[in-house]
């Protein structure tokens, strides 16, 4: 009998309907059944020797909170309620595994916890672990002792679900039993297969498996899912390709992203209307059918949008991919191609007024630290030839090695969101907030623009939420560099790089009303009507032993402004269990 490998994840949920994601170690009937009645059933399909499948479960209740269990049948088994259960598995220390729907009251709050940058691979022994405790795996042991306490509605993963350049040991060892680590690309993942150990070693922790599979997950990549620096500039991927490894790499990583992470990003009518969804559930192996799709979507974007839309009752959210589509020739950079930006806007701008808050979902910050924003655009200038080939190859240089890629490294790209977020920001039936919500820089910032001059001001509060990483590290080099960012010096020494660039000034300044903080954190963003709260938490080792989620700073974001400096601004609060208020 089939038996459960990876999984169950409670992926996409609405009113009336959800979808489950699991891999099991045999083909097999995958049923999902509800208390109450609703359930769903769905045979699987392979690739790579692997089985998966997504089961679509519905007929349920709006705004209610309803236990299921996922059973396996024999693969040619005709529809009904048969099967051997394997979730909850027997003896489970945690609580039953749950799916709650969106209620139809638009006042009902939403919590939205969100981060990235997790490197899955802990000790044996937790309280030796060298990045410190994991938020993720921490938030989850605090939601199981106490199911009474407010769990999040939605986790928003903005990145980095696993490092496919840095390895833990254990997982090390699996691949030195498949080839010699001696070889390019050494300790990183080579292919599919070794990618499906990145995806056990981060989903099969307990507490975690647990929390995937009762709260909903949005996610999106950032480079670590593939190869740090992915997709910098042009030469970076002519550099790239020319090694022999690489291709398989950035196969591999494709696939086991759109098995792993971007199917159950879609909605039930979206997957009905996927035709490569379709062809896969349909051939007894479709390996080849989703390697050629990768092959594809790495040599084309146009053939794959990984970007997607999500409208949680009077909460909109996009996701947005800002590593396949980017356009790498130097004179016509851009975070986005044509055809992304064009999906962007309607995206963004499609019913406007019938949202009360925007949620930018960006891997990559929008707003940066002052200087750091100075620095990507003054090297993304000289890069293209403003002061000559002799500079253009030394910022190229500098270019990867200090991974300035951001949104400020693309200037038009940069404008075009902040033109778009005002324009979406702007007007009567503006939302009462638009928040970038973002991650990739190993620490935690708020920050809030203003728009310069006499021209259209948004009348929307309009925030850039920062929060990584939820299991990781920065050294106190970086650090320090990050605060020297948001410095009055950092800001006057990018001044003089723009102007060494001849960069235009931007359309927006904007000034850091919260942090940074270090250390492994998640943000939760609460919407009820009209209104918004952000609150961050940080995961802190006990003295006694074990872990738990410290609340070091919370706001109310769309009743006021957020005041001057946080409390933890340079870092004082953190020690601090009582919450600090902006």
């Amino acid at each position: 009998m089939a038996g459960l490998r990876l999984g169950p994840l409670l992926r996409y949920v609405d009113a009336r309907s959800a979808t489950v994601w699991v891999e099991t170690d045999e083909p097999c009937v995958v049923r999902v059944r509800c208390d109450g009645g609703a359930a769903g059933a769905e045979r699987t399909w392979q690739v790579a020797g692997h089985h998966y499948a997504l089961v679509p479960v519905t007929g349920l209740t709006p705004g209610t909170e309803t236990p299921y269990q996922v059973l396996l049948d024999e693969p040619d088994a005709s529809p009904g309620d048969g099967g051997e259960q394997v979730w909850p598995p027997p003896g489970s220390r945690f609580p039953v595994s749950t799916i709650r729907t969106l209620s139809a009251s638009p006042d009902e709050p939403l919590r939205f916890a969100f981060g990235s940058c997790r490197w899955s691979a802990t000790p044996s022994n937790a309280a030796h672990d060298p990045v410190g405790p994991d938020a993720l795996d921490t938030l989850a042991a605090t939601l199981a002792a106490d199911p009474g306490r407010p769990r999040p509605d939605v986790l928003l993963l903005l990145g980095d679900q696993v490092y496919a350049d840095q390895t833990s040991e254990a997982t090390a060892r699996v691949l030195a039993g498949r080839r010699d680590l001696g070889e390019p690309p050494w300790k990183q993942v080579a292919d599919f297969e070794e990618y499906t150990h990145l995806y056990y070693e981060s989903w099969l922790d307990p507490e975690v498996r647990w929390l995937l599979s009762t709260v909903p997950s949005c996610m999106i990549f950032d480079d670590h899912d593939v190869i740090d620096d992915w997709n910098t500039s042009a030469a970076w991927v002519a550099r790239m390709r020319a090694t022999p490894w690489w291709r398989e790499r950035i196969l591999g990583g494709l696939m086991s992203y759109w098995v792993h992470q971007h199917l159950g990003n879609l909605s039930p009518a979206e997957l009905a209307a996927d035709e490569l969804y379709a062809r896969v559930r349909e051939l007894p192996d479709a390996t080849q059918a989703v390697r050629e799709f990768a092959a594809g979507a790495d040599a084309d974007p146009a053939c794959a949008r990984w970007s997607y839309r999500r409208d949680f009752g009077r909460v909109r959210l996009v996701m947005i991919d800002t590593r396949a589509t980017r356009v790498l020739d130097e004179s016509n950079r851009a975070m986005l191609d044509k055809a992304e930006g064009e999906w962007l806007r309607q995206a963004v701008l499609e019913g406007r007024g019938g949202y009360d808050h925007l949620l930018l979902g960006s891997s990559l910050p929008w707003l940066l630290p002052h200087f750091i924003h100075a620095a990507e655009g003054w090297n993304a200038a000289l890069c293209a030839g403003e002061r000559g080939p002799r500079w253009a190859r030394r910022s190229e240089f500098l270019r990867q090695r200090a991974d300035l890629e951001h949104w400020a490294a693309f200037p038009g790209s940069f404008t075009a969101l902040t033109e778009l977020i005002a324009e979406a920001g702007g007007g009567a039936d503006a939302p009462a907030t638009v928040c970038v919500l973002s991650g990739d820089v190993h620490h935690a910032y708020v920050a809030e623009p203003h728009w310069r001059g006499a021209g259209p001001q948004p009348t929307s509060r309009v925030l850039q939420l920062t929060c990584s990483p939820v299991h990781n590290s920065i050294p106190g080099s970086l650090q320090a560099g990050f605060r020297f960012g948001w410095s009055r010096p950092g800001r006057w020494l990018g001044k003089l790089l723009a102007r060494h660039g001849r960069l235009t000034r931007p359309a927006v300044k904007w000034r850091r009303t919260g942090g940074p903080w270090f250390g492994n954190q998640l943000m939760t963003l609460t919407l009820a009507g009209r209104t918004a709260r952000l609150a961050l938490d940080q995961a802190r080792r006990e003295k006694r032993g074990g872990v738990r989620l410290v609340t070091v700073w919370r706001a109310a974001l769309s009743d006021a402004r957020v005041a001057g400096k946080s409390g933890d601004a340079g870092g004082r609060a953190a020690g601090t269990e009582r919450p600090k208020t902006g």
